[in-house]
């Protein structure tokens, strides 16, 4: 299955790089020796170069936030023009096109009366089961299939993380059930499926922190996420979801101004090369990196710089 997806997606890739007079990107997704999947150079790739770039599967932006970013794409509002904003007031849309895009999981979501879903993620401070009601909304509209996710890694889950999932999905599921959906239509919605989903959103949704700054300007340096404001919401991606971490990465993922992604060369590559980006931010001590990718990922980090000690 994987294969065949994999020659599936990057055909298609290249067939839309090829329409724009780029050529294909210069990649394949290969198995690794120790780290599963992992993303590869298919020639030279000089420092600067931009490989690929990347529309999310699913996306949510902050809770606190969506008056202010637009509920599609995550694009930050321009000054107080609230022309984008949604009829019933319930969020923000920055353009007609976001709003059309949206129209269908977004026409789900309005159905509900989510407040006990959002209190139990507020208090708790979880932000992934948001995603995961996207998700929902858009198998319910008929934007995506229910295993579209399927293909990517899963995190490891302990009981206390189980148990809590548990009674995440007991709200969503009981909200849907309030709002008058057929049973047929939420016939994928099962405990499995919620946690499923889930274990995958917990290990390759990206946190997405705008870059104010045009993209010429940007220096070739994950540096230049200091530049960032502060995050506005998060997504999960299929192609920059292969890459596997570096905490001296030759690779760094950018967001301008919105959830649409940019993968760029740090420094010159090899062919055959791996190319790594970094999970976190890479200007903590060892100890603390390591201590985080264990956490929040579930492995121990043994890239060059974690082994020296650096």
């Amino acid at each position: 299955m994987f294969h065949h997806f994999r020659r599936r997606f990057l055909c298609t890739a290249a067939a839309a790089a090829a329409a724009r007079g780029a050529g294909p990107p210069p990649i394949r997704v290969a198995l690794t020796e120790s780290s599963g999947r992992g993303v590869f150079a298919t020639r030279p790739i000089a420092a600067g170069e931009v490989l690929h770039s990347a529309q999310p599967l699913v996306s949510h932006p902050s809770p606190s936030l969506l008056h202010e970013v637009c509920y599609s794409c995550l694009r930050r509002k321009a000054g107080s023009d609230g022309d984008g904003d949604d009829s019933s007031g319930s969020c923000y849309f920055c353009s007609d096109a976001c709003r059309e895009h949206s129209q269908g999981f977004h026409g789900v979501d309005k159905k509900a009366d989510w407040s006990l879903f959002d209190d139990h993620c507020s208090s708790r401070g979880l932000k992934y089961p948001h995603m995961a009601k996207r998700l929902a909304c858009m198998v319910i509209s008929g934007a995506v299939s229910a295993d579209c996710l399927h293909i990517l890694q899963p995190a490891r889950l302990h009981q206390g993380t189980l148990t809590e999932m548990e009674e995440e999905f007991a709200l969503l599921d009981s909200t849907f059930r309030k709002a008058g959906f057929q049973e047929e239509v939420t016939a994928f919605l099962t405990r499995e499926w919620y946690i499923n989903v889930l274990a995958r959103i917990r290990i390759n949704a990206f946190r997405i922190e705008l870059v104010a700054s045009s993209y010429e300007d940007l220096l070739s340096s994950a540096v230049a996420s200091v530049a960032c404001d502060a995050a506005v919401g998060n997504a999960v991606y299929m192609l920059p979801s292969f890459y596997n971490h570096d905490c001296d990465p030759n690779t760094h993922i950018v967001w301008l101004a919105s959830a649409y992604a940019r993968l760029k060369a740090l420094r010159n590559i090899e062919e055959g090369e791996e190319l790594r980006i970094c999970y976190i931010d890479a200007s903590m001590d060892v100890n603390a990196r390591q201590r985080i990718l264990a956490d929040g990922f579930g492995f121990e980090c043994r890239c060059q710089r974690c082994l020296s000690g650096d």
